[in-house]
């Protein structure tokens, strides 16, 4: 297998290819959003809204996936399903300053939005540059 293939999975003999899971801590509680903050003191937390019924937000869902730095242990990584927790959503906007938008990444440091993105955007962000 190619470069390509250790970065991006690999195909099993199938066809189907395989990934290794992100460890994604469901974002469920408005409580939470204290320890995001809290945390960030030590490492980057990263928080992505997702709405599940969006397709550009699937993809763009599927393509982050892929990031390899993200099965290192050197940041938390936060998943909100915008249609359950709308609520924390909305809590996000105000607490960390941004604007909702979907598909939304945002990277706190110090109990500061660092960097975020949206849409394509969240491609354009290098998560190995705030570890």
């Amino acid at each position: 297998m190619g470069l390509f293939g250790n970065i991006f999975g690999s195909k099993k003999s199938d066809g189907k290819e395989t990934r290794e899971k992100v460890p994604w801590i469901p974002l469920t509680s408005l409580e939470q959003l204290e320890e995001i903050e809290r945390k960030s003191a030590s490492r980057p937390q990263v928080v992505f809204k997702h709405s599940t019924t969006c397709g550009v937000s699937r993809m763009v869902l599927n393509m982050f996936e892929k990031n390899p730095i993200l099965k290192e242990d050197s940041l938390d990584l936060y998943f909100l399903d915008l249609h359950r927790y709308r609520e924390i959503s909305n809590e996000i906007s105000q607490k960390f300053q941004l604007l909702h938008q979907s598909p939304q990444l945002l990277i706190i440091k110090n109990g500061e939005t660092i960097a975020h993105g949206s849409h394509g955007g969240i491609a354009d962000i290098n998560l190995g540059d705030f570890v």
